[in-house]
Parts: structure tokens; sequence; C-alpha cells
């Protein structure tokens, strides 16, 4: 039948090499593709990335699903109607591996903790697993992981086969499957089944080291970061480095290394409150000789060696000792920013200079009646911006 491609990664997923007939041409993207009679490409599904590799020794940068036919998109069109292709193998074991580990992890959430698996999804670097549960503990969790790799460590065989929907209520199916017809059945003996069109290893002990990396809240459930095999090796060798890394530049052992940590945590602090204090003072010294220069009642600055921080603390200490009004312009690597700030006994709203000011910068802000904040991305709009805002501060002592 031309309307269905045959999957031969269903019969052998260790097989990398096969031969096909090129049934359809088209394109996808700008991109030529093409429709083969049989294929060993895994096309992207069910949170599982499509498999890499070439045809005809060109490469295939997409493959997926269109109904019962599979799209081979290539990075440039060949001519041949029978076609050579190879798949990567190192990127459908790496699938292989991961998937694994993730229908080993749900089952273990399953039945640990009655928590749902919800979604998955492979990455580049990662995995993730969305679990229906609110909350988990430090020992759960250790737990969860250890039971993970306990099945791994029993290389227990995993086994495929098909039945028909009609036949679903006698396999104990971890979650109910969410196509009709004929199901494809991941077992992992004696512990979970799956209906699962991926690619999977035949016994656990080929996915190797299962670890669980963080956890963070989705929505009302939890979403568990793993990697497996390859993956966690490659994980655990970088936090190794570090370790060596940071142990030998503290000189400390890795069991002394949190005290460490802790303590120089404890020096940053006070060093943080001492910088403040001396910030303090400099920024009051500063503001002082702002005021006794200042020629008017508006004080009018634009900087180019302050922070944002920096210039905010200035402008409120000068309207704390004086009665001054001020308008500072920052010039930033990439955009403009205002501080108008008035005493609060002044009578004065700076709110009312925000609208003034945006569509010159073409900016955003706001604040209290006392100060004010606009940033903006027109950098040539800093003193039009500023002599805007100096006329109506004018107009309104004048009038």
């Amino acid at each position: 039948m031309k309307n269905q491609t045959k999957r031969l990664y269903f019969d052998d997923p260790y097989k990398t090499r096969f031969e096909a007939v090129i049934w359809e041409k088209s394109s996808y993207e700008g991109k030529p593709a093409v429709v083969l009679d049989q294929t060993l490409f895994y096309p992207e599904s069910g949170g599982q990335h499509c498999d890499r590799g070439v045809i005809n020794g060109v490469s295939v940068i997409k493959v997926f699903e269109e109904g019962e036919k599979i799209i081979h998109v290539l990075e440039q069109d060949i001519e041949a109607g029978i076609i050579t292709g190879t798949i990567d193998w190192d990127t459908r074991f790496d699938h292989m591996q991961q998937h694994s580990g993730q229908h080993i992890l749900s089952q273990v959430f399953h039945r640990f903790l009655e928590g749902k698996t919800m979604s998955f999804h492979l990455g580049e670097k990662s995995s993730t697993v969305e679990i229906d549960i609110r909350k988990i503990s430090e020992e759960e969790l250790m737990s969860v992981e250890k039971q993970a790799n306990d099945i791994v460590f029993e290389n227990r065989e995993i086994r495929c086969s098909f039945i028909s929907d009609r036949h679903v209520d006698e396999v104990p199916l971890r979650k109910p499957p969410v196509k009709t017809g004929e199901l494809r059945i991941v077992e992992v003996q004696d512990f979970d089944h799956t209906a699962c069109g991926g690619t999977h290893p035949c016994r656990t002990g080929e996915i190797g080291l299962i670890k669980i990396l963080k956890w963070d809240r989705i929505r009302e459930n939890l979403r568990f970061e793993f990697v497996c095999g390859r993956r966690a090796l490659k994980d655990y060798m970088m936090r190794v480095n570090v370790l060596r890394d940071v142990t030998n530049r503290f000189s400390s052992g890795e069991a002394d290394l949190l005290d460490v940590v802790e303590k120089l945590f404890q020096e940053h602090k006070a060093q943080k409150k001492t910088n403040r204090q001396l910030q303090e003072k400099l920024s009051q010294y500063e503001a002082k000789e702002i005021i006794e220069r200042a020629e008017s009642r508006i004080i009018r600055k634009v900087f180019e060696d302050k922070s944002v921080e920096e210039a905010r603390l200035l402008a409120l200490n000068i309207i704390k000792a004086s009665d001054h009004i001020v308008l500072f312009g920052l010039k930033l690597e990439e955009r403009v920013h205002l501080i108008f700030a008035c005493p609060e006994n002044s009578g004065l709203d700076m709110r009312e200079f925000v609208p003034l000011v945006i569509p010159i910068l073409e900016g955003k802000g706001g604040g209290r009646p006392s100060l004010v904040e606009i940033s903006g991305s027109r950098l040539e709009g800093l003193s039009e911006a500023l002599d805007a805002a100096s006329m109506k501060l004018e107009k309104s002592f004048n009038g």
C-alpha cells in the first residue's frame, strides 16, 4: 500500500542501514522531501525527537508523520528511485536510553506516589516528565531515583508487541492509550506496560544510570528534569570536574566545601552591607555638593558613568535635603533612562511627566508622585526629553 510506510525500526531498533524505494517526492518549508516504502528513521512523535542520518549521503534534517506516511526532509534533492539510508546510531541509542528511562521513572512515580504522567519531552541535553503530584520530599525523590535504578540494574527484559485495542483490557497498562486500532505495547518485564511507538533497547541495563537533576512546578503539577545513560555519565563528569576545580581553588576537601562556601557567603553579605553604607555616605556628600552648586531650583544632569541604582539614590538624597527638582538622564549601553524626582511636599506630581516623554524615548515607565523612572530605546531622544520636562516645569513655576 502506497499510503503506508513500513516502519523497520519496529522490527529491529538496533539496525542502522536499509534500502528503500522512493514513493513520493515533495517539498517542506523550501526543502526537498521524500516518502519511502520503508524506513528505519523514527519520526518525531510522542515527545521523542526524530532520528538523524543520511539518505544516499544527503543529510536528513527532519522526519515526521503524515497519516500513515513518513516524510523525510532532506538537505538537498536526490534523483535515485532506490535509496540507501543510514541512521546515526549515537542519536538513536541516546533516544532509546532517555525514552525507556522515562517509562521506568513514570511507573515508579505511579506506583510509589500515585503520580500520573501528564507529558514527556526528550530534549537535546536533558529530558522532562510532568507528574500529577503537588509536592515531593527529598526522601521521596531519592526513593524514586533508587527504585528506578534498581529496575535498570536488574537488567530486565523490554519486550515490544502489537495487540488490537479490543484486547486492551487484558494488558495492565499504566495509562489508557491515546490511539485506537492496533496498539504497540512496550513492556518492562514484570514492571510496566505502556502503549508506545518509540524505540527502546532490549534490556533495562542498556538504559544506564537514571539521574533526576531538578524539579519545578508547572501548572499544578511537578516537572522533573532527568538524564539517562551516556547523558548521565557526561553530566557526572562535568560535576566532578567543577567540584575538583572549586575544591582546588579553596584548598578544601569535598566534605568541607559547604562550610567554606557558607563562610564566603556570610563574608560577602557583610561586605555588601558595608559597601551600601559607604555608597550612601558618598551619595549624601555628592548630593550636598550638587545642591550648593545649583543655579536654579531645577537640577538637570546627564550621567554616563552611573548605574540606575546610583542615580536613583543620588536623586533621593537631593530631594530629602532640599526643595530642588531633579531631572536625571542616564546613557546606558542600549537604552536611555530618566529619573524625575521632587520633594513630597512640593505640590508637584512627577507622574504627569511620564506621558510627555515616553513618545520621545519610545519607552515606558511610571512611579509615584515624588519619583518616576522612564526607560527608552531612542538614544538620541534624551536631550529632547529633558528639554520637554524642563519647559513643563518652568511653566508650572511661572504660571
